[in-house]
């Protein structure tokens, strides 16, 4: 015979048999909904640190390219002049920009980063540009090296 802490003990053990399908499937809507929210935010986040990679490289270059010009009084467009591995150009880390020197002359230099994959980034920021006059541009959006979002 059972006393009455056996039962009560039995009816806890009869009651907790597991989650029900319904609760399975609140918590798969919300994990859902998390992730429908969260995913845009982390693609932004990508596509701005490749921006500033791109961004870091095309400066490392401008800083170059005027310590080269304090030594030689001219600019090059012989990136490994400049310190460089290659003699024409180089891709970033992540492998998203081709960064190079497209324009050189014995007063200015022009160094672009191009973006290589063909996806939305293209419609936004697709390229940067830098020049010896420390002019700084970037297409098809004009924004692109002040933008923070």
């Amino acid at each position: 015979m059972m006393n009455g802490r056996q039962r009560m003990q039995a009816k806890l053990v009869h009651k907790m048999r597991g989650i029900t399908l319904i609760e399975l499937m609140i918590v798969v809507v919300i994990i859902g909904l998390m992730a429908v929210i969260a995913y845009p935010n982390y693609r932004e986040f990508v596509a701005r640190a490749k921006r500033n990679e791109a961004k870091a490289a095309l400066l490392q270059i401008a800083t170059n390219q005027e310590r080269f010009y304090l030594q030689n009084n001219t600019y090059t467009c012989d990136m490994t002049r400049l310190g460089f591995s290659a003699a024409a150009g180089f891709i970033t880390e992540s492998r998203t920009y081709t960064v190079d020197v497209t324009a050189c002359t014995a007063n200015n230099f022009t160094a672009q980063a191009v973006y290589n994959n063909a996806d939305a980034e293209v419609g936004k920021c697709g390229s940067f540009q830098i020049n010896g006059r420390n002019v700084k541009t970037s297409a098809p959006d004009t924004d692109c090296w002040t933008r923070t979002r």
